[in-house]
């Protein structure tokens, strides 16, 4: 067996790429969530959602998810304000369509877990009732 490639560049295999795999399929959904509760400019959501998950989550960048849910139409340009450091922040506001789609994120979202949870209650038990023997 060679050894695996201990480079920290390379993170397949490992609990840190799971760990970013989670976060890149919930990003849409935690912006969606965080965006329904008030309008947020880029960098407010990124420390509302640390803040939320007690430190636990935290994003280098959420430019990507957030201009895909604007492509979308789930999200929209709300606001520009010239903050006190002169920076232009740009506030999003949820759309009626990413309501929707938040919806359906929860539903699908809940429903995998459920699904995972169903197949890990089932540990030592694998052969039970599947009609197929050894």
């Amino acid at each position: 067996m060679m050894p695996r490639n201990s480079d920290k560049t390379t993170k397949s295999g490992t609990t840190a790429s799971i760990n970013d795999q989670l976060k890149k399929a919930t990003t849409e959904m935690l912006v969606l969530f965080v965006l329904r509760q008030k309008p947020m400019y880029t960098y407010e959501m990124m420390n509302t959602i640390e803040r939320l998950s007690e430190g636990r989550l935290s994003f280098n960048t959420l430019y990507q998810a957030i201009y895909r849910l604007r492509d979308f139409g789930y999200i929209s340009e709300s606001d520009k304000v010239l903050s006190e450091d002169n920076r232009i922040r740009i506030y999003f506001s949820i759309t009626e369509a990413g309501e929707g789609y938040l919806r359906d994120l929860r539903v699908e979202y809940q429903n995998f877990i459920d699904t995972i949870s169903l197949i890990f209650s089932m540990d030592g038990r694998l052969d039970e009732g599947d009609g197929h023997e050894n």
